[in-house]
């Protein structure tokens, strides 16, 4: 496998933007992607003026992402792009990626995956036809913590799971925001283009994944109630849900928006016969393990600590004490994404560790746990829905 870096075109990602900017600043962190074109924003100028920010050359930052393919297209095969990130607006994630796919383009996208359920299903059938890679950025499964802890869990530290606890409280949208412009609030409140779920969609999704992501268990029936609680919001900003998983596990999902005071508190508790484990977002270094005869134990990274399993090595930076945060959480998604890329196109098999990325199916998933959601929730009828495949 060459060291050539992989080049990346972008759809989304503006200076005007949140989280297009840290999708930028990952891609590139590990030195295995280059930005080599894109079309930064639907506003032409705000577009120009982002793509010459990241050092993009004129003739390769466009107005509309139509624009971009066309174009690229006409580009010898060792200059255009070879993927694609889409950072943009849940209502306009399918149709660009499909025509990466398409296109023969490998695709990073932001979560939930696309605007519905049959949207999800569309992708994953291109990319099982056109053979390419899909990357989804559900970002907290990519901390070195984490992975300790899935690790941990597989090789059966904990004894036999019985229950999860896992909550994301954010408090931005305890009032009306989106009504004074200015922020994202606006496009992510309404259903026309954040689809069927507002906070189920936007960090309930993340709650979800990392349940089953830590646990490598998948939740069977969900039992929910969802809520608007700020007047004239036209999409739920509050959201409990009790959960089914395999073999019999139980467990609770909380996520709201409304939490006021809340800044990014994500967190994960999984209970076995013989322990539990413990995650903060807000303190990612630190991995708390509980014991019935012992005192808690504080399990730190870095990589120096030989203790610590090989998915959280490989995944580690810099020594203990220095913080594994949001961005680098990033760019270990879009490393290995790079790396799993870069050996298919050496006509390798990646390695597993490379591999270790959401993927397409995840996605699909996650399109199931806002439907699954909104029918437990708003369906007075049934205790419990089945996970909706």
């Amino acid at each position: 496998m060459g060291n050539k870096k992989l080049r990346m075109g972008i759809i989304g990602g503006g200076l005007d933007g949140f989280i297009g900017s840290v999708h930028i600043r990952a891609a590139l962190m590990e030195s295995q992607i280059e930005l080599v074109c894109g079309c930064f924003s639907i506003n032409p100028e705000i577009s120009y003026k982002s793509g010459r920010y990241y050092s993009v050359s004129d003739d390769r930052i466009y107005e509309t992402y139509h624009e971009m393919f066309e174009k690229e297209a006409l580009l010898p095969d060792d200059e255009r792009m070879q993927f694609v990130v889409v950072v943009t607006p849940n209502h306009v994630h399918y149709e660009p990626a499909a025509m990466a796919l398409d296109h023969g383009y490998d695709v990073v996208i932001d979560k939930p995956m696309t605007f519905s359920l049959e949207e999800a299903k569309a992708l994953q059938e291109k990319v099982e036809k056109n053979g390419r890679t899909l990357a989804l950025t559900h970002v907290y499964s990519g901390y070195p913590a984490i992975k300790e802890a899935k690790a941990r869990i597989a090789r059966g530290d904990l004894g036999k799971i019985r229950r999860v606890f896992v909550e994301y409280s954010q408090g931005w949208l305890a009032r009306r925001i989106e009504l004074e412009g200015g922020n994202n609030a606006g496009w992510r409140t309404n259903p026309k283009t954040s689809g069927k779920g507002g906070c189920v969609g936007d960090i309930g999704t993340h709650a979800w994944h990392l349940s089953e992501y830590v646990t490598g268990l998948k939740v069977t029936e969900i039992c929910a109630e969802l809520k608007a609680f700020v007047p004239g919001r036209p999409i739920d900003d509050d959201a409990a849900a009790f959960m089914h998983f395999e073999n019999g596990v139980t467990g609770i999902l909380q996520t709201s928006q409304i939490a006021t005071g809340e800044e990014n508190n994500l967190r994960i508790r999984i209970y076995g016969e013989k322990g539990g484990l413990e995650w903060k977002q807000m303190e990612p270094n630190t991995l708390y393990a509980k014991w019935a005869d012992s005192p808690t134990q504080e399990i730190r990274i870095g990589n120096g600590y030989a203790y610590l399993s090989d998915p959280a090595k490989w995944n580690i930076r810099i020594p203990g004490g220095h913080p594994e945060g949001f961005i680098e959480a990033f760019a270990n998604i879009y490393r290995n994404f790079a790396l799993t890329v870069k050996a298919r196109i050496a006509g390798e098999t990646p390695k597993a560790e490379y591999l270790d990325f959401p993927n397409v199916y995840d996605g699909v998933r996650g399109m199931q746990f806002i439907e699954t959601m909104i029918a437990a929730g708003y369906d007075n009828d049934r205790k419990w829905v089945e996970w909706v495949d």
